[in-house]
């Protein structure tokens, strides 16, 4: 057992809209990390920048779906840079596979910003980090140590 607190109500990663959002993350590394295995072990030589940036993504997303989950202030600070990493990887892999099409014959999970999966990973690295933010606990910024902010709308 660890002996960090996980935060209770409304401040938890994995508490309301967040369930929806580590179950979209963990379909995501599945998905992600499946198809990678498949097409390393099969045609790496076809495109092996292509699947090995999936396989990355699959990697990206089982880590934030992990801390997402668990919740507490470090796995908060592991999903942050994974979930900024992962924006980081589908701007400019998206951008990259606009740009120049022929730099990506197979498309990855992240090509033309993930236009093959509905957009969704675009999407998901922007939610991740409002839904981290939303849920930020007051403690180091107030003093007074509530998970809320007093004024809901």
């Amino acid at each position: 057992m660890t002996s960090e607190a996980r935060p209770e109500g409304p401040s938890t990663t994995s508490s309301g809209p967040g369930k929806v959002l580590i179950a979209v993350y963990g379909v995501f590394a599945l998905a992600a990390c499946a198809r990678a295995g498949v097409q390393l072990a099969t045609r790496y030589a076809e495109a092996p920048l292509a699947y090995l940036l999936s396989a990355l993504a699959g990697v990206i997303y089982v880590v934030a779906t992990i801390m997402l989950a668990r919740g507490t202030q470090t796995s908060r600070r592991v999903a942050t840079v994974a979930i900024v990493v992962e924006l980081i990887g589908v701007l400019s892999v998206g951008l990259l596979s606009v740009l120049d099409p022929a730099a990506f014959p197979r498309a990855t999970v992240w090509s033309n910003f993930g236009a093959g999966y509905g957009f969704v990973p675009l999407l998901l690295p922007i939610l991740g980090l409002i839904w981290l933010w939303r849920t930020r606990t007051r403690e180091s910024g107030s003093g007074s140590g509530s998970t809320s902010s007093g004024s809901r709308r």
